[in-house]
């Protein structure tokens, strides 16, 4: 039984979403539905003006994706159960050109607090953004270097997580270096064989006969020069997951057997007839173009379709330049580690990095921060500590750009003053929303506003 003026003392909602708004917080509150009742207005400074107000009444998953509150996921089960669930990652949707990786806290709306403030209120979603998180990149995920923040590989990262209970076979596709073992690592570690054993095969490596006996294994006398039993990679896999680099260059005869493997879950050593379980999953990846491979008659049709259950293409990094800034900080992290040194980027060193076109994408930008950090005798490198080749990708000269005013200062390479003090003006100074328009952290934008020396005062 409730003391007279006890419901005077619950918080209110505005209340509350003042105490997560001066925490930097999003508080969302849901029906029983999982409908959207209330947003804090801290969501327009994530999600894009407006956002706070246009997700009333929309079904949470339409704001954060399946992945985290699909109709049989693991978190509306935890809710209606009155249980707290913390940390979990989910993908934040900015209107249809971005998206952002946040953490996700919910938790049920005590009796007393929904009786007093809402009625309809059943459940909470507190929202933080993962890069003020610094957790987040000692995820499995970004352990295995899938870091990013372009939309394109947000959709990745979140295909990824969503595929986290399925055992369904993936094909990578992507150019030359963009990461494509990376991706299949990460969906190792985050699937139900994270235990077991990751098994690469480079199908290009071997001619086709000893191919077929690394996936296969072989009896003793199966062939000349068998002279043991050999256990195959696909054995070697049990428990865990089979990574096929390069799959368009497996040999026809060789795609027809495994063709069977994914069909009926068995396969047989070379030179005996005893069917063996598959007990692995199969991870495929290749920088061919698939559907020339088929005309051409080196891909058979049924072993593509077979392969292609979950597609995955990875852009090239010129496509995503957003993402570098984030890429070059974790390589960058990985490589001084080994050396023992804590090593950073000058802003226009970013800026030249940002502007190269990267043709080996990845592994040509974690090269080249290699010879960076091999040559630059401080903490901090610079662009003359790039390869000669990379130092030229400068930005369009300064002249190029409509100067700010009378009085705007010099331009760096790139006119990164320029380009971050025009986003700043357009944001009245606001550095959350300057930040998320230049596609980088509040504290990198901070960090480059200070080397820059870039102030409301200044110009």
């Amino acid at each position: 039984m409730k003391k007279d003026g006890e419901a005077d003392l619950a918080p209110s909602w505005s209340n509350l979403e003042a105490v997560f708004e001066s925490l930097g917080r999003v508080l969302i509150t849901l029906d029983a539905q999982f409908v959207i009742i209330r947003a804090s207005h801290t969501l327009d400074a994530l999600a894009g003006e407006g956002a706070a107000a246009s997700v009333i009444g929309k079904p949470i998953e339409s704001l954060i994706g399946a992945r985290l509150f699909g109709p049989e996921d693991s978190l509306r089960e935890a809710l209606r159960a009155g249980r707290r669930e913390e940390g979990r990652r989910g993908v934040l949707h900015c209107g249809e050109d971005a998206a952002r990786l946040v953490s996700v806290t919910t938790a049920p709306v005590a009796e007393n607090v929904m009786s007093a403030c809402d009625p309809r209120a059943r459940y909470l979603v507190v929202l933080r953004p993962a890069e003020d998180d610094e957790s987040t990149l000692q995820s499995a995920i970004a352990s295995h270097g899938l870091v990013a923040r372009s939309l394109p590989m947000m959709r990745i990262v979140h295909l990824v997580e969503s595929l986290h209970r399925s055992d369904a076979t993936v094909l990578i596709t992507g150019e030359s270096g963009t990461g494509k073992e990376v991706i299949a690592r990460a969906l190792h570690a985050q699937s139900t064989h994270g235990a077991g054993p990751f098994v690469p095969v480079n199908c290009a490596a071997l001619p086709g006969e000893l191919l077929e006996s690394e996936l296969f294994g072989h009896v003793r006398g199966a062939f000349t020069g068998a002279v043991k039993d050999r256990v195959g990679r696909l054995e070697m896999a049990y428990g865990g997951t089979l990574f096929l680099d390069e799959a368009a260059e497996i040999p026809p005869a060789v795609q027809v057997k495994l063709l069977r493997v994914l069909q009926e879950r068995v396969f047989e050593r070379v030179g005996e007839s005893v069917p063996r379980r598959l007990g692995a999953r199969i991870i495929a990846a290749t920088n061919a173009d698939l559907h020339d491979a088929i005309v051409q008659g080196k891909l058979r049709e049924d072993f593509y379709y077979r392969l292609r259950v979950v597609p995955i293409h990875i852009p090239p990094l010129r496509e995503r330049t957003v993402d570098i800034e984030l890429i070059a900080q974790h390589l960058l992290a990985r490589i001084g580690g080994r050396e023992g040194r804590s090593l950073r980027l000058s802003a226009d060193t970013l800026s030249v990095l940002e502007a190269f076109p990267w043709p080996g994408n990845v592994r040509e930008l974690e090269n080249a921060l290699e010879y960076a950090v091999a040559v630059c005798p401080s903490q901090t490198i610079h662009i003359e500590n790039l390869p000669i080749e990379i130092q030229s990708a400068r930005r369009a000269p300064a002249q190029a750009v409509p100067p700010a005013g009378p009085a705007a200062l010099p331009l760096p390479a790139g006119g990164e003053v320029q380009r971050i003090r025009a986003a700043l003006e357009r944001n009245m100074w606001n550095r959350s929303k300057t930040a998320r328009e230049l596609g980088m952290s509040r504290s990198t934008l901070w960090q480059k506003m200070r080397e820059l020396r870039i102030g409301p005062s200044a110009g």
